[in-house]
Formats: C-alpha cells, sequence, structure tokens
C-alpha cells in the first residue's frame, strides 16, 4: 500500500482521526503579489496546462513554480521536493512518492526535519486527493518525531493548480487527531 491508495475513510480510520469541517486556521493575511516572472509563467502556463488537463502539465507548470515562489520569498531558508520517495512506515501504509513535500530545513539533497507541509495534485477533484494528503501529513508527523523534531502541526494541501484546499492536522495525542480543512477562498 502506498500514500496514493489511501481514502479520506482509510485514512481516517487507520490512524483514529475526526474531520473538523468548520474550522478556521488560515491566519488572515494581506495578499502578495507574485514576482513578475511568476506571473507571467502563471499567464501562460494556467490556460495551457487547463486545456491539456493532466495531473503532470498542472504539477510542473503551476504547482511547482509557485511552490518555488514561496522558496524564494522565504529567503530560500525552505527546501521543497518534487517526486521524492518518501517511505516512513511501510507497514501502515505510510511510504511512496509525495507530489511535492516542504521542509523547514534549507537542506536540498535529501528529505530532513521538520517536515512541515505536504502538497497533493490532483487532475480534477480535490477530494480524491484528501486520503493521500492524511496518510503523507501523518507520515510527516511519524517523520518528525522520530528525528526528535516534533511539530504541534503538519499542514497538507490538495490541489488542482486553479483550487487549493489546505488541511492542518494538530500533533496527535494518544492516537488521535483532529483534521481541519480549509478552502482557500481565492482561486485562479
Amino acid at each position: 500500500m502506498a500514500y496514493s491508495d489511501f481514502s479520506l475513510r482509510k485514512a481516517k480510520q487507520d490512524f483514529g482521526l475526526t474531520t473538523v469541517e468548520d474550522g478556521k486556521f488560515l491566519p488572515k493575511i494581506e495578499p502578495i503579489s507574485p514576482s513578475p516572472v511568476l506571473a507571467q509563467l502563471l499567464e501562460e502556463s494556467i490556460p495551457w496546462a487547463i486545456a491539456v488537463g493532466t495531473e503532470k502539465a498542472k504539477s510542473e507548470m503551476i504547482v511547482a513554480p509557485t511552490l518555488l515562489e514561496v522558496k524564494r520569498l522565504l529567503e530560500r531558508k525552505i527546501s521543497v521536493f518534487s517526486g521524492s520517495d518518501f517511505t516512513v512506515d511501510s507497514s501502515v501504509g505510510l511510504n511512496g512518492v509525495c507530489d511535492f513535500l516542504i521542509s523547514r530545513s534549507p537542506e536540498q539533497f535529501e528529505i530532513e526535519v521538520p517536515v512541515v507541509v505536504l502538497v497533493a495534485a490532483k487532475r480534477d477533484n480535490l477530494n480524491s486527493g484528501l486520503g493521500q494528503c492524511i496518510a503523507e501529513m501523518v507520515a510527516a508527523q511519524r517523520f518528525n518525531e522520530a528525528y526528535d523534531h516534533p511539530l504541534p502541526t503538519i499542514y497538507g494541501s490538495v490541489t488542482t493548480g486553479t483550487a487549493w484546499r489546505f488541511h492542518e492536522l494538530p500533533r496527535l495525542v494518544e492516537g488521535r487527531g483532529f483534521l481541519q480543512p480549509h478552502q482557500l477562498e481565492r482561486t485562479y
């Protein structure tokens, strides 16, 4: 079993999670304008990626440039991985390739703690990526804890490239946790 094999139901059941659908956790911040380079790239690539319609096109032409812009804005103090193996505990299905993974470590040669954000890119349906994203978030918690770097919260996102849904997974306490989804109010 791999991350992509998890449904929402299976992830909640296997990891003892409950969803809280009315939670608001994203802070109110002023929108940040993209750099002129990103703005021009997205202006050209979004229509193309939507027309092609594949997960790969959207990942390469919308999601990856957006995450690299975040890295630039954070002065390269984070690392962004794409298509990297993130096997944490294959005995419970926490293995496989993550679409995108962000660590607060600037180390780019290999994934280092702390892993803070997981992004699952999907072709059309945000809900189809929920189980995968949750399993990856649980894996990030366990990975960070295994290397003595537990974090209070792990974040995740499922995106089609033009719509993003964000989630937070507070640190599991006694095997129970609450997953809070939040729909981004603005889509491109």
